[in-house]
C-alpha cells in the first residue's frame, strides 16, 4: 500500500518549485530553483527545456529527502505549469529541436497581424460582431452554442503567445524539425506534456483540458483540437499533437526517483489556484495577484462567450463533467509596485507599500494608471501608456504609492463588472491569494471598491495545492468537493467599508483617467 504524500512540481515563468502535501493538505516543504530565461533577440523570451527537467527532478528529490520520504511513500504526483509556452521534439530520439518559446515571446507578431487582417478573419469579426449586435436586442440570442461561437469571433484574434504560432517558427526556420516532421516523427507540447514524457521515458504523450485550452489551438465549444485555429499556421500536417485527457486522473508512471510514483494530475496554473480556493460553483471568483493579476470566475458546465473581450477558457474536466470559466488578465499590477522602487526609488522594499499607503487618509486626487504596455482586459488598448493625474503641489510620496496600489483595485473592478455583465452573476465575495495579496492595503480596497468581502487563504502560492488536490483526489487521498473545502484554511476576511457615494466618485474617477491614458503610443 503506498503512502499517503503529494509530491507536486509547480513550473512557473521564473522559477521551478517542488512541494510535498500531507493528506491534511498541508505543505511539510518547499524546493526551489529560479529557471534562467534565455533571450537572443528583443522580444524572444525562451527556455531550455532539458534544464528545465533537470531541475524539477533535482528540486523534487530535494524535498522528497527534506521531508525523509520514499518514493513508496508517495501517493501520487502533480504537475502544474505556466501555459502556452511550447516545444517540438523528436519522437524517437527525444531532443528538443529548439528552446521552448515562452507566452511572452513577441517573434511571430508580424505573422499573427497578418492572420487577424485577413479575409477568413475579417468576415468572422463581421458575422461576430452582426450577431453581438443581436444579443443586445434579446439575451437568449447568447445561449444557442453557433451563438456563442460568433460572439466569440467577434473580437478574437491570434497572438504571438499562443502555441500554434511557437510551432510555426520552429517549424519554418529549424530544418531537423521540418525534415521529422515529413516523417511523422516530430512531437509538440507544452510543458506539462514535455514534462509527462519525460518522467514516463517517453511512453506518454498527453494534456489536460485546462493547458490545451490556453494554447490558441483548442475549441472549447467543440471540445477539440479547432481545425479554424490551426489552419492559418498550416498545422497540423504530420506534427504529433498530445492526446487531451482529463486534468485529474492516471497519466502514467515514473520512476526517474528509483522508484515508480503515479503520475495522477496536469493542470494550468490559474485553474489549479482556482481550483485550490474550492471555486466549485457558478460565480465564484478568485483573483491571483503577482506581478500581473488574474481574475478567474467559475462559469459552470457550459461555455460562456464573451461580450467584454474576456478570455473563455476550461478550467477543468473531471469524472466526465467540464467546468468551464472566463479570465480577466492586468499585465501591470505588482509591476508597479516594483515600478516605484526600481525606477522611481520611492520605495526601498515591495513590503513598505502598505506601511506608506497607510499614512496618508487619501490620494488627494491623484491616480495612477500603470499602461506600461498597454491596457490588457477589458480594454485591450496596446497603445494607452502609463500615466500619472492629479498632480499638484502639496502631493507627497506616499500619496503616490497609495495611488498605486488603488490601481490594482481598480482594474479588479474593470474585469469583476465585465464578468458580472458576461455572465449575468453577482459578485458578492471575492478570493485572493498570490504573493502581493499579503498586503493589507491593497486587500482592504478591493473590497471597498467592490463592495465585496474579500478573503485571504492561509495558502497564497495556491498553484502548487490545486495540483495536489488534483492528484490526490485521483488516488483516493481526498474526496471531491468535500475534502477540498474540509482542508482550505482562510487567514483574514475583509468586509467593505466605505460608503456608496465615495465608491462611486472615486471610481468614475478612475474612469476619467483611464480615458486620458488610451490611445497614447
Amino acid at each position: 500500500m503506498r503512502g499517503r504524500f503529494i509530491l507536486v512540481n509547480d513550473v512557473g515563468t521564473t522559477g521551478v518549485r517542488a512541494v510535498v502535501f500531507d493528506e491534511r493538505a498541508e505543505a511539510l516543504v518547499e524546493e526551489y530553483e529560479e529557471m534562467e530565461q534565455i533571450y537572443p533577440q528583443p522580444g524572444w523570451i525562451e527556455q531550455d527545456p532539458e534544464l528545465l527537467f533537470d531541475l524539477c527532478v533535482q528540486v523534487s528529490r530535494r524535498a522528497m529527502e527534506s521531508v525523509g520520504i520514499s518514493c513508496d511513500q508517495v501517493a501520487a504526483m502533480g504537475i502544474a505549469t505556466q501555459r502556452a509556452t511550447s516545444l517540438l521534439w523528436d519522437g524517437e530520439t527525444g531532443k528538443p529541436f529548439h528552446n521552448a518559446i515562452t507566452w511572452q515571446d513577441t517573434r511571430m507578431a508580424d505573422f499573427c497581424q497578418r492572420v487577424n487582417r485577413s479575409l477568413l478573419f475579417r468576415t468572422l469579426h463581421l458575422l461576430g460582431g452582426f450577431y453581438r449586435c443581436l444579443t443586445l436586442l434579446h439575451p437568449s440570442f447568447r445561449r444557442p452554442m453557433l451563438g456563442k461561437l460568433l460572439i466569440t469571433a467577434a473580437n478574437f484574434t491570434v497572438t504571438p503567445a499562443q502555441s500554434s504560432a511557437h510551432a510555426r517558427w520552429i517549424l519554418d526556420n529549424v530544418p531537423e524539425a521540418r525534415e521529422a516532421e515529413a516523417r511523422g516523427r516530430t512531437l509538440f507540447g507544452t510543458l506539462d506534456t514535455w514534462l509527462l514524457w519525460k518522467y514516463t521515458g517517453g511512453e506518454v504523450h498527453a494534456t489536460d483540458y485546462s493547458n490545451v485550452s490556453a494554447t490558441g489551438m483548442f475549441d472549447p465549444f467543440g471540445m477539440r483540437w479547432s481545425p479554424l485555429l490551426l489552419k492559418p499556421f498550416r498545422l497540423p500536417g504530420r506534427l504529433k499533437l498530445p492526446i487531451i485527457r482529463e486534468t485529474s486522473g492516471h497519466f502514467g508512471i515514473t520512476e526517474v526517483f528509483g522508484r515508480p510514483i503515479p503520475i495522477s494530475a496536469l493542470v494550468a496554473d490559474q485553474q489549479a489556484a482556482l481550483f485550490a480556493e474550492a471555486c466549485f460553483s457558478p460565480g465564484d471568483v478568485k483573483c491571483t495577484n503577482g506581478t500581473g493579476t488574474f481574475i478567474d470566475m467559475n462559469t459552470g458546465e457550459e461555455p460562456m462567450a464573451s461580450t467584454h473581450r474576456l478570455t473563455p477558457m476550461i478550467a477543468w474536466r473531471i469524472d466526465g463533467k467540464t467546468t468551464y470559466m472566463l479570465e480577466g488578465f492586468v499585465s501591470s499590477s505588482g509591476a508597479s509596485i516594483q515600478w516605484l522602487r526600481d525606477n522611481l526609488g520611492i520605495i526601498s522594499e515591495l513590503s513598505e507599500s502598505e506601511e506608506m499607503a497607510c499614512r496618508v487618509g487619501d490620494c488627494g486626487g491623484v491616480y495612477v494608471v500603470p499602461a506600461f504596455t498597454g491596457l490588457t482586459a477589458p480594454y485591450w488598448d496596446p497603445y494607452a501608456r502609463g500615466t500619472v493625474l492629479g498632480l499638484t503641489r502639496s502631493t507627497t510620496r506616499e500619496q503616490v504609492v497609495r495611488a498605486t496600489l488603488e490601481s490594482i483595485a481598480y482594474q479588479c473592478r474593470d474585469v469583476v463588472e465585465a464578468m458580472e455583465r458576461d455572465s449575468g452573476m453577482k459578485v458578492s465575495k471575492i478570493i485572493a491569494d498570490g504573493g502581493a495579496s499579503r498586503n493589507d492595503f491593497l486587500l482592504q480596497f478591493m473590497a471597498d471598491i467592490m463592495n465585496v468581502r474579500v478573503e485571504r487563504p492561509r495558502m497564497l502560492e495556491a498553484t502548487a495545492l490545486g495540483a495536489a488536490y488534483l492528484a490526490g483526489m485521483a488516488v483516493g487521498v481526498w474526496r471531491y468537493p468535500e475534502d477540498v473545502w474540509k482542508t482550505r484554511k482562510v487567514e483574514k476576511v475583509f468586509e467593505p467599508d466605505m460608503d456608496s457615494d465615495t465608491r462611486e466618485c472615486l471610481y468614475a474617477g478612475w474612469k476619467r483617467a483611464v480615458e486620458r491614458a488610451r490611445r497614447w503610443a
